[in-house]
């Protein structure tokens, strides 16, 4: 399905959805936290640090000061790879997985509410 956003509407969209993330007291996510979130929950695992600092084009500790922050919000959880105990394997959580769907209805949410 493909919407048509006009550059103004989409960042009226983008402005309510990111008021609405302010505004409700719970976790403040930074862009790039939001980025890693998204990645981790749309894209199909398994997920490691370096991966994600590859795709996101960030150094791996940038991606580790992240996921500290989503770890401490039960946004995500981290292991070591049994198979190679170099890698650091990023899985979801419950409450990261509901954060993601609450995100999705907010999107959907102000989108019905656009101008035309």
């Amino acid at each position: 399905m493909s919407i048509e956003l006009r550059p103004l509407q989409a960042l009226i969209l983008w402005h309510g959805v990111t008021l609405d993330l302010v505004r409700d007291g719970q976790h403040d996510l930074s862009a790039r936290q939001m980025a890693i979130l998204l990645t981790i929950y749309l894209e199909t695992p398994p997920h490691t640090v370096r991966g994600l600092a590859r795709k996101l084009g960030v150094t791996k500790p940038v991606i580790t000061r992240a996921l500290d922050t989503m770890g401490r919000l039960d946004l995500v959880s981290r292991r070591r790879d049994e198979a190679d105990r170099r890698n650091v394997i990023v899985q979801r959580t419950v409450k990261g997985a509901l954060a993601v769907e609450r995100l999705g209805d907010l999107v959907v949410a102000h989108a019905r509410n656009l101008p035309r």
